[in-house]
């Protein structure tokens, strides 16, 4: 069974999604939005083009509960590799290449998140700010807390690469379907033996 996606024109400008990108049918996008190649766009995300252009450039990723917007003539750009944790609202802003936003993060207008930079979750970004790339950012309002060593942003990396990988997965297994009722005897799990928390992999190491 398949789902139709939730896509609105508005003033005769319809949203543009590249074959390879996935789009969970519960994400709504209206108007003024360009998802390119390889973007991952997750359950019940909203972007909103009906005043600014949205943009999701190669290989980003916005997940689950995300908003997207912007005022009239501005754009908002998540650049490639792009990571927007969970929750997350973008407003107006730029988001360098390779960096990651975190989980209910907000990023105000005209601000700019540098390259492979990391915005902590449930930051706040000032209008009009300016993030140096390869940093930690954190706070209300967000502040920079440190340089990134080389460790953390191949981590950044690896994460926004399982996200194009679920985007794969996503285009060739996701299909809408009817819960069981019982669980079943071995019942199978996500095999991902590769993906590790930072925290775990620091332990590991440690």
């Amino acid at each position: 069974m398949t789902t139709k996606l939730r896509v609105y024109a508005i003033d005769g400008i319809v949203p543009v999604v590249d074959p390879t990108a996935y789009v969970h049918p519960s994400a709504v996008l209206i108007g003024d939005v360009i998802v390119g190649p390889d973007c991952y766009v997750g359950p019940c995300a909203s972007l909103r083009g009906d005043f600014g252009r949205l943009i999701l450039e190669r290989g980003a990723n916005l997940q689950d509960t995300c908003v997207m917007h912007g005022f009239p003539g501005t754009d908002t750009v998540v650049e490639e590799n792009g990571h927007i944790g969970h929750g997350a609202v973008l407003h107006g802003c730029r988001i360098r290449r390779n960096a990651l936003v975190g989980m209910n993060a907000v990023i105000m207008d005209n601000a700019i998140v540098g390259e492979s930079s990391i915005v902590a979750a449930s930051a706040f970004v000032k209008a009009g700010a300016e993030i140096p790339p390869r940093v930690l950012v954190a706070g209300m309002p967000a502040k920079v807390i440190r340089e990134l060593s080389d460790e953390e942003i191949r981590w950044k990396g690896e994460g926004t690469a399982t996200y194009q990988d679920l985007t794969r997965r996503s285009l060739a297994t996701m299909v809408e379907t009817a819960p069981l009722t019982a669980v079943e005897a071995d019942r199978k799990r996500i095999h991902m033996p590769d993906v590790v928390p930072l925290v775990e992999l620091r332990k590991k190491e440690g």
